[in-house]
């Protein structure tokens, strides 16, 4: 049977509003225009770049007026008086009011990246725009502004540190179409049509289904990339990139040989370039935001989407910008929130608590508990508590919110170790975390508790503990965490009806896990977890661009078969064609059959053409010297 925990039927969530008015915080928003582009990022930065003439001029040009640039690097002091847009200088004096010091340079980019820090810390965001207005947004709502990495990147080191290598170049891409999900980068091939295209589908419920389609010269590139795969050479799948430089599943396949060879950097771009190419494709009336457009998994041209999100936003992840990546991993809930082909649900804990999203993760467990069962998640049941705890640790709210907050991360976590015993001891191990004596010795978090559960919650178990145990080293935080685990071992050698219930579950429950939580598990990469994959898993190959497609998949176009002659060939025929691929006994096949002149014509040509093959292996048959030993002493040669 399968997990009821981990079931996948969802409903529409995006109606349901939000109980509390700190969840899902909102900044200030940018315009919905400013799209991830080059000149996007010198727009943000335009007033902190204010600080000498030269740069001035770049923030300048970047509105199109190219002759203005040498004007002021010319004349810095008149550059203000002669300039004919009112505008410019009406923002030129506020900047000069509101830094009230000498050094105005230095003032001026401070209160810059001061007021980017407001801009984006969504505590502000209240205050400005209402608990209402931040509530009343779906719960897998997706911001423009959020997709972009130098965004975040800005908060963290400042626009100057981000982008002060970039500005000089915004002049020479204006003619690159701006993206929301990634930026064109001047080392990429030029985009072309590649035969990609997205249809919408029906509309039910205010819900719009869209998919991808393959044209017919983007199938025959498709078959051609499927020989590549079997022929188990990566240089085929460059070459067919050469010819073809925005085929996404060549571009999927090829990040992960560079990954392999420890070059991410390539692994990334390629990524990006998948994403862009897929874009380009997007309907009109395709919306990342909204949540309420989908597509279907089943769809093998939809699968190259979701896969290309998900090595995305494992690359931000890495790269540092977990709100980034968390934005992502809503998008791609958002696509398919029933069914989750790639089982996110097991990864937004963490990218929750890496952004320090408190709120957005105990709004989405308040609101799909009931449907979805999240507490039987072992990511869900202790990282919630988690979340609980560190929004108990924010000075800035008030003391009741605090206590509300330290009571729900109390009672949740003793929850989760009554139902998962088998996540302490590895947790404390990866965290070099000794456990006192009564701890260690008590069977209930022993070895037993690790034994006993079936592999498909062991594989959960081993997955959050991998992913997840660095949020854990707080010394905060395990100050918290001891006093809960002594009081569910007193719940326990109380003999506790709670205690008694968990383990029922345990027993009739996680009897097997879904296909998407494998997809996930091979996807993620997580040695705890991949290890405890069943057989039936590692025993068939995995393609990176499509692990484990499902099983009822809907299939617009196949592959040809190859037209081959086994059964009419003789071993000596099939000798040769081992050797030489392209060699053909038969010729072409005569259909009058009855023609005994034409057969034994077929049998000459036959026998000429085996001939002319053999001569040709022989003349290419080159034999090398036997190898000499350098002595510089010299023995002289053969005579």
């Amino acid at each position: 049977g399968s997990l009821p925990g981990l079931s996948l039927q969802l409903f529409p969530l995006f109606q349901i509003p939000a109980e509390e008015s700190e969840d899902e915080p909102a900044a200030v928003e940018e315009p919905a225009d400013t799209r991830l582009s080059e000149q996007d990022t010198a727009r943000g930065s335009q007033e902190g770049s204010r600080d000498s003439s030269k740069e001035g001029a770049v923030a300048e040009d970047t509105d199109g007026d190219g002759h203005r640039e040498g004007q002021e690097a010319e004349q810095p002091d008149r550059a203000l008086a002669t300039s004919n847009k009112p505008r410019k200088k009406k923002k030129k004096r506020k900047t000069k009011k509101n830094s009230a010091g000498e050094t105005v340079e230095d003032n001026d980019l401070e209160d810059i990246e001061s007021l980017l820090e407001r801009i984006e810390d969504p505590r502000l965001a209240p205050q400005s725009q209402g608990g209402v207005t931040t509530d009343s947004r779906p719960l897998l709502y997706v911001e423009h502004r959020n997709l972009n990495p130098e965004n975040e990147l800005k908060r963290y080191f400042g626009a100057r540190a981000v982008l002060g290598d970039q500005r000089p170049r915004q002049r020479q891409r204006q003619y690159v179409r701006s993206m929301w999900l990634t930026a064109p980068k001047n080392t990429w091939p030029r985009y072309s049509k590649t035969g990609i295209t997205m249809q919408l589908l029906d509309t039910r419920r205010g819900v719009q289904h869209f998919t991808f389609e393959h044209h017919r010269e983007y199938q025959q590139v498709q078959f051609k990339f499927l020989d590549a795969v079997e022929s188990m050479d990566p240089n085929n799948i460059v070459l067919l990139l050469q010819m073809n430089p925005y085929h996404v599943d060549s571009l999927l396949q090829l990040s992960d040989v560079c990954r392999m060879q420890e070059d991410q950097e390539m692994a990334r771009d390629l990524i990006e370039r998948a994403l862009y190419s897929l874009e380009c494709a997007f309907h009109p009336v395709f919306s990342l935001t909204s949540g309420a457009c989908r597509l279907d998994y089943r769809r093998p041209e939809n699968r190259a989407f979701f896969l290309a999100l998900f090595k995305h936003l494992m690359f931000l992840e890495k790269r540092g910008c977990p709100r980034t990546a968390l934005e992502f991993c809503k998008l791609i809930l958002s696509l398919d929130p029933e069914n989750d082909p790639l089982c996110v649900l097991l990864l937004i804990d963490f990218l929750s608590l890496r952004a320090r999203e408190y709120t957005f993760l105990t709004r989405l467990f308040h609101e799909w508990e009931s449907h979805r069962n999240l507490s039987q998640l072992p990511n869900f049941a202790f990282s919630v508590p988690l979340a609980y705890f560190f929004l108990s640790q924010q000075e800035e709210r008030p003391e009741l919110e605090r206590g509300q907050a330290r009571e729900r991360a109390a009672r949740l976590i003793q929850l989760a170790l009554v139902m998962f015993p088998s996540v302490l001891m590895p947790l404390l191990d990866h965290c070099s975390v000794q456990p006192d004596a009564r701890v260690a010795s008590h069977p209930f978090f022993g070895l037993n508790a690790q034994i006993s559960q079936s592999p498909a919650l062991n594989q959960l178990t081993s997955l959050y503990v991998g992913r997840t145990h660095a949020l854990w080293k707080d010394p905060a935080v395990m100050a918290w965490l001891e006093p809960q685990v002594h009081e569910v071992l007193r719940m326990v050698d109380a003999q506790d009806a709670l205690v008694q219930e968990a383990e029922h579950k345990r027993k009739i429950r996680y009897q097997s896990a879904p296909r998407n939580i494998y997809r996930h598990i091979i996807l993620s990469e997580m040695k705890e977890a991949t290890a405890a994959l069943p057989l039936e898993v590692t025993s068939q190959p995995v393609m990176g661009f499509d692990p484990l497609p499902p099983l009822d998949s809907v299939v617009s176009y196949t592959r040809p078969e190859r037209t081959s002659h086994p059964s009419n060939e003789s071993t000596l025929s099939l000798f040769f064609r081992s050797l030489l691929p392209n060699f053909n006994l038969q010729g072409d096949v005569r259909h009058d059959g009855d023609d005994e002149a034409g057969a034994a014509q077929d049998l000459n040509q036959g026998v000429n053409r085996l001939m002319a093959a053999m001569r040709d292996m022989l003349a290419n048959i080159q034999f090398q010297e036997p190898p000499r030993d350098d002595n510089p002493d010299g023995d002289g040669d053969w005579d």
